[in-house]
């Protein structure tokens, strides 16, 4: 059926020759829409949140315009693409961190008030950083929530089951070290995310990202195309080749159990465990969003695979679990720190490593059952 979906499309809207500079044009032509939105933004609160919008805005066109000069490269002028997808690429690093860590954050500090039962926590990411509002909201730490909750005993000091004085124990260590924890990792991200929104302004600024503007202004009206006669369909059925390929790796057996021990285990073990662990998913995650791109240049915006769209959404999850669970690690390293606020983090770090197995069952269990379904 999607085959027929795809055959239908394409000849609806073209051929897939003229596919490819269609949709590279009109990512071009996004680009420099988001671009033009981020300088109009004004200084207050809500310019800041467009000004952040039209930055994640740029990242997505920049990161499909990359994707698709690699996917596609054979139809491109060899030397144009090479010398534009690495610079795309550092945009779209530069323009990611910010996100990332007030994502970051946001994440540790629901999981830290759902470990601990605490008050709920603010998020950090609706107040965008350099806004009067987001300084305000710097001064009043979503921590202090936290360490209110502990003064008063609001939902913190839950009854242990009769006999279960070991279990009291540990949650009232977890109880004593969670508002340290929060405040630890709030200085930490928020510091990181500060450096993060100066890099990026720094780099919308510099005669780096005004080349690239300017390549991307002549894509918008003029894509490099090569006499290569490779049929499009051929290459975005190699993408999804290079991606079957990738899943076949993943130890998708282990990961179809609900509650993967092993793997946990495993993963808190050393710090160089949980990365090597990691690196196949995150490259399923790469080739995923490549084919899911490929598809998007055949068939126009709209991807007709349910199945790509929730495996990218688990892999997504992964990721931010992951870089959670590391960041939770870090600040447990900081020296010198109390006893219970370490214990809290390692706690945190556990729960986020958790989450990086529930990823895995969820990818397991949309891939392998579409897979089966289309038999």
């Amino acid at each position: 059926m999607a085959q027929q979906h795809h055959e239908m499309t394409v000849a609806a809207t073209g051929t897939a020759d003229e596919a490819l500079p269609v949709y590279l044009r009109g990512q071009a032509t996004e680009f420099l829409r988001s671009l033009r939105q981020h300088r109009e933004s004004t200084t207050d609160a809500q310019g800041a949140e467009e000004s952040l919008e039209a930055a994640r805005s740029l990242r997505r066109a920049a990161r499909r315009i990359g994707a698709t000069l690699h996917t596609f490269r054979p139809l491109l002028d060899p030397e144009w693409a090479a010398a534009l997808r690495p610079e795309l690429a550092w945009l779209r690093a530069t323009l990611a961190q910010e996100h990332a860590c007030t994502s970051r954050l946001t994440r540790l500090l629901e999981a830290l008030h759902r470990l601990s039962g605490a008050l709920p926590v603010p998020h950090p990411a609706l107040e965008p950083s350099g806004t009067p509002a987001g300084r305000r909201a710097a001064r009043r730490p979503a921590s202090a929530v936290l360490e209110r909750g502990q003064e008063h005993g609001e939902g913190w000091a839950r009854p242990a089951a009769p006999g279960a004085d070991g279990q009291h124990r540990s949650s009232r260590g977890l109880t004593v070290g969670a508002a340290k924890a929060a405040a630890l990792l709030e200085r930490q991200l928020t510091l990181a995310r500060t450096r993060a929104h100066s890099t990026a302004l720094q780099a919308l600024g510099s005669s780096r990202f005004h080349a690239v503007a300017d390549t991307i202004a002549v894509l918008a009206s003029e894509v490099p195309l090569t006499d290569a006669k490779d049929d499009p369909k051929d290459l975005a059925a190699d993408a999804e080749a290079r991606l079957a390929e990738a899943v076949g790796v993943l130890p998708l057996g282990q990961a179809g159990h609900p509650y993967n021990a092993g793997a946990l285990t495993h993963g808190l073990g050393t710090d160089a465990a949980p990365d090597a662990q990691d690196a196949p998913w995150l490259t399923v995650r790469s080739l995923l969003r490549l084919h899911r791109y490929a598809q998007e240049v055949l068939l126009g915006h709209a991807c007709p695979d349910p199945r790509v769209m929730e495996a990218g959404h688990a892999l997504d999850v992964h990721q931010e679990a992951a870089a959670a669970a590391q960041a939770a690690a870090q600040a447990a390293r900081t020296p010198r720190i109390a006893p219970a606020t370490a214990y809290a983090l390692g706690v945190l770090h556990a729960d986020q490593r958790h989450e990086v197995e529930a990823a895995r069952f969820a990818f397991q269990q949309v891939w392998q059952h579409e897979a089966v379904r289309g038999r």
